[in-house]
């Protein structure tokens, strides 16, 4: 493998990080203008339907079979309605520290089920990369923030997310469909929006104010998470193993962390550092394991 191709890999995963990472700031700016559930169906509906118009002007292949029709609708309704729907409501009840070490048990989980549902096997070196850049998540976030206050339901539903995007990553590794990557994002995301439609009037004020604040969220999400961030994830997947993939997401408090000091100048410290130095070890062993 040419050292081009060996980088391109670990770069574009790293960037995927950063693109959701990036994320957080323009979601909580848009739920203070609209209700989170109404919000999440617009931005799905209407990523849907531009994703889907420009597969279909591009003469992009769409899934043959009823049963690829049928994962990639229940990978929408995992990653996008339950992953993305709990999440927003469980932050509700959590400290960001807290919400940060629970999303980062994704690759944990995964490594659990990947040997059994994937083929993927979990080595002593993997395994021990896993628990060193969970640590290294753990050891940043609670000497900035504590423990927190646990909500028990809150984490609850913040594991039962975390569950649901596990269970996404496995569906779409076991779906065989010459369907292109463009195309199953078009489906998924459409299927979470029109899943997710009901549950808007269990808020007892769903609204959206389209402010300036508000459109700029949008549109930074919609073209950051919803085209690119989705898509560089499918490919991420389809190249290779889901466990080694997920590792990266041990990045996202890392990141939250730089663009705090970058943007907002928040001070670092060395246990940041080494929370760092912890995570970035522990993603090489997975790497190599």
């Amino acid at each position: 493998m040419s050292l081009g191709a060996r980088v391109r890999g670990p770069a574009a995963a790293i960037f995927y990080i950063f693109l959701w990472a990036a994320a957080f700031v323009p979601s909580k700016v848009a739920v203070l203008d609209a209700s989170p559930v109404l919000f999440l169906v617009v931005r799905f509906l209407f990523g849907g339907s531009v994703l889907g118009l420009a597969a279909w002007l591009l003469r992009l292949p769409f899934p043959a079979s009823r049963r690829a029709w049928a994962e990639i609708a229940a990978l929408g309704i995992l990653s996008n309605s339950i992953y993305l729907g709990l999440s927003y409501e469980s932050l509700r009840s959590l400290s960001a520290g807290m919400g940060a070490i629970l999303a980062s048990t994704n690759p944990l989980i995964l490594a659990l089920v990947a040997p059994r549902l994937l083929g993927e096997p979990l080595s002593l070196r993997k395994g021990c990369g896993l628990l060193l850049g969970f640590g290294g998540v753990v050891f940043v976030m609670f000497s900035r923030t504590g423990t927190g206050d646990a909500n028990p339901a809150a984490v609850s539903l913040a594991l039962i997310a975390v569950c649901a995007n596990v269970a996404a990553t496995i569906v779409f590794k076991r779906l065989r469909t010459e369907a292109h990557l463009l195309s199953i994002s078009a489906i998924q995301l459409t299927i979470a929006g029109l899943t997710l439609t009901p549950f808007i009037w269990a808020d007892p004020r769903p609204h959206i104010d389209w402010t300036p604040r508000l459109i700029a969220s949008f549109v930074y999400i919609f073209f950051s998470m919803s085209l690119t961030a989705t898509l560089l994830w499918y490919w991420l997947l389809r190249r290779g193993q889901a466990s080694r993939v997920s590792a990266y997401f041990f990045l996202t408090p890392i990141f939250g962390l730089a663009l705090g000091a970058l943007i907002l100048h928040e001070p670092t410290t060395r246990r940041d550092l080494l929370g760092l130095a912890a995570t970035a070890a522990g993603i090489a062993l997975v790497q190599r394991g």
